[in-house]
């Protein structure tokens, strides 16, 4: 027998037991989980784990046989992901991103929050007075295609047929479809366009709000206001939010790029990019559910009174489970 056989036998005999014991645990969390695990084989499993890397290390270094090696290779890689991987299930991080990812990627952009409602404010109010001076303004804001027959040469008994419009569930699940489709492209559109300093994300976040200024503009001086407010805060609480909150996400994303501060443009983005990216998943799931209130719920339900409370949960909903106080363990 060559010598070095007999130190790859003696190096083998020296740490095989740790391989084993090593190999034993991973097939017992890879057959049933890694919850199986006792809490003295989890202690001991990065242990086991270090000491199989460091037996890797040495017979590479030695050209000790290469059996050896592609054993200790493959055991290596198996355990890494219990060691290092993730220890959840896809079922429970989808129930923690809803218990505290999204809601606290939401609460760190409260500032860019604020200032993205503020801009859309600023749209509604710009848009407000310059169609009061001349309605022909109406259609710098408004698409004719999206007005419809809500623009200012609708009389008021015109505007109010709009709103108790019925349609059939076909007609009904293409609205929604529709609507989820702009909304979510105006929202996306918001915050990927963050990057660029934010400046492009401003201007669309006037021009929505510009747009929901003109319509406001129209009702109202119709004599249907409240007729018009029941009709789009049933869906708009939940639609306005998202878009507002898409504009908050592109605006952290593009201030970060402009001041990264100590930190490089590189690390500063993925700062950002983290609480961010939580909230724009969480808006693409309230646009889906504004397209369901907008192309089912607005429609079927004709009571001013039912629309307003509707509205009123859902603001309440949303304050709460954003921004209401939250146990110690949900918090990050």
């Amino acid at each position: 027998m060559s010598e070095l056989q007999l130190k790859s036998q003696r190096f083998r005999r020296e740490r095989e037991a740790d391989w084993r014991r090593l190999e034993a645990l991973v097939t017992k969390a890879e057959q049933r989980s890694a919850a199986a695990l006792s809490d003295t084989e989890i202690l001991a499993m990065p242990v086991l784990y270090r000491s199989t890397l460091s037996a890797l290390s040495v017979a590479r270094a030695t050209s000790l046989d290469q059996a050896l090696i592609g054993y200790l290779e493959s055991l290596a890689a198996r355990a890494y992901f219990f060691v290092y991987g993730a220890r959840s299930t896809p079922l429970e991080q989808l129930a923690a991103f809803f218990a505290r990812d999204w809601p606290a990627g939401v609460r760190s952009l409260w500032r860019e929050t604020l200032i993205a409602l503020l801009i859309t404010a600023l749209g509604a109010g710009v848009a407000w007075g310059l169609i009061a001076s001349d309605a022909d303004w109406f259609y710098a804001f408004v698409d004719p295609a999206l007005a419809g027959e809500r623009d200012p040469t609708a009389s008021a008994a015109a505007l109010r047929a709009t709103l108790y419009h019925q349609e059939g569930s076909d007609g009904l699940s293409f609205f929604a479809t529709m609507l989820f489709t702009h909304n979510a492209s105006v929202a996306l559109t918001a915050f990927a366009l963050g990057f660029a300093l934010g400046a492009p994300t401003i201007i669309l976040l006037l021009m929505n709000g510009a747009m929901l200024g003109a319509m406001l503009h129209v009702f109202i001086s119709r004599g249907v206001g409240f007729e018009f407010g029941g009709w789009l805060l049933i869906h708009g609480v939940t639609e306005l939010f998202a878009i507002v909150l898409a504009g908050a996400a592109g605006l952290r994303i593009g201030w970060a790029v402009a001041f990264p501060g100590d930190h490089s443009r590189l690390e500063a983005l993925s700062g950002a990019g983290r609480g961010a990216g939580a909230a724009m998943m969480g808006v693409v799931i309230m646009l889906m559910l504004a397209g369901l209130l907008e192309g089912f719920g607005r429609q079927l339900i004709g009571n001013d009174l039912v629309r307003y409370a509707i509205a009123a949960a859902t603001a309440l909903l949303w304050g709460l489970y954003f921004y209401g106080p939250r146990p110690a363990g949900a918090a990050r």
